[in-house]
């Protein structure tokens, strides 16, 4: 019988990879485990699909309809074995319960990190086609994580890299004062400072960066000349066509838009030259500034994270701590934030959320310890 059409080939007869010889029963624990986490893959390719519309859903419904053969095929090899199964692998329960919570951006970063260790590859119980089915699922996941990744970027990327600036430099500020041995009462004050001013540097330098971004779109945004010179220019010296041979069209594709624009013709033989009819359709067509955003809302945006990720380090003075008690808690509590915001960033690119948080606890409290020993070398000076 042939395979039907939703099986892999290597995948239409299960039981012709199931070892003549009795399994053991390290065998068995071991396609038990891969069993339980082809069962929680599938589930939660589900979850992730019922959230979904159009296309994605479509696409995660196929992921786990793959799953579902993977599962099959552990089972059929269990036999009687694959009633009493493991609990999944603890990374797969995390995913899961991060897709009913949290939706699929992260789920599906992670998920993509899940499918490229599969074991497969490495197994002869396994077919060839499941090893190949997980290979390509790593790209489609990849893909679909690209799309989440695509919508945070931006506003909610701009919030985790403006917090962790205030962490940093206000942490490596308030230690490099504490290296001093200047009292509590000053470095809180001078956290204070640190945290007020960084703020309003980086919502300032955020404004400056927009609104020269817009000053330059405005400057390079094409004109509406061409509607409106366009019904007297001379056809035997088509001025048209240098204006768009500047904005880089070849002669060829230059004369193609200029006679369009001319009314000579109207065609859809080169879709990539057609043009809006009106001005303002041309200007709807623009979409730079989308890109750029505003300047008053990016400058707000850093001054109120930069706010708050700078604030954390100062929040054991706020309430009275002093001394080492004091550089125990903040380094604690900015510690906890380097690796979450780290864990995040990871998230985003798609790397380990484990070393992104790792990498940035390392950055964040080397600066410190290099500040309070400078602090503590001019302390010394001044005294």
């Amino acid at each position: 019988m042939s395979p039907s059409q939703d099986q892999h080939p290597d995948d239409a007869d299960p039981a012709a990879s199931q070892p003549s010889a009795p399994p053991s029963r390290q065998q068995i624990r071991r396609w038990q485990k891969y069993l339980a986490d082809e069962i929680a893959e599938g589930r939660l390719y589900s979850d992730l699909a019922q959230r979904k519309q159009g296309e994605e859903r479509q696409i995660l419904l196929g992921l786990a309809a793959a799953e579902r053969r993977h599962e099959q095929h552990w089972r059929d090899l269990l036999g009687e074995h694959s009633q009493r199964l493991p609990s999944p692998s603890a990374h797969r329960v995390l995913l899961g319960w991060m897709a009913r919570i949290f939706g699929s951006v992260f789920v599906l970063a992670l998920a993509q990190r899940a499918e490229g260790d599969s074991p497969y590859a490495h197994d002869e119980a396994a077919t060839r086609g499941m090893a190949a089915d997980e290979e390509i699922h790593e790209e489609v996941v990849r893909a679909l994580a690209a799309r989440g990744r695509e919508k945070l970027s931006g506003g909610f990327r701009a919030a985790v890299f403006g917090a962790n600036d205030g962490l940093v430099s206000n942490f490596a500020l308030i230690m490099g004062m504490g290296g001093t041995g200047v009292g509590a009462t000053v470095v809180l004050l001078t956290g204070i400072a640190g945290l007020l001013a960084g703020a309003l540097s980086m919502a300032a330098g955020e404004f400056i960066s927009v609104r020269s971004q817009r000053e330059l779109l405005d400057a390079t945004r094409p004109t509406h000349a061409t509607l409106r010179a366009a019904p007297d220019l001379d056809l035997d010296h088509n001025e048209l066509v240098l204006v768009y041979r500047a904005r880089g069209l070849s002669r060829e594709d230059a004369e193609h838009r200029a006679l369009e624009r001319l009314g000579a013709f109207e065609c859809d033989c080169r879709p990539e030259l057609s043009v809006p009819k009106d001005a303002e359709d041309e200007a709807d067509a623009w979409d730079g500034y989308e890109v750029v955003g505003s300047a008053w809302t990016a400058a707000g945006s850093s001054f109120c994270f930069f706010a708050v990720g700078a604030l954390i380090p100062i929040l054991p003075y706020l309430i009275g701590a002093v001394g080492w008690i004091a550089v125990g808690i903040s380094t604690a509590l900015v510690g906890t934030a380097l690796m979450c915001t780290g864990a995040v960033v990871g998230l985003l690119s798609g790397a380990s959320p484990l070393s992104r948080g790792l990498r940035q606890l390392a950055i964040g409290l080397g600066a410190a310890a290099l500040t309070y020993a400078l602090g503590a070398v001019l302390g010394v000076s001044v005294a």
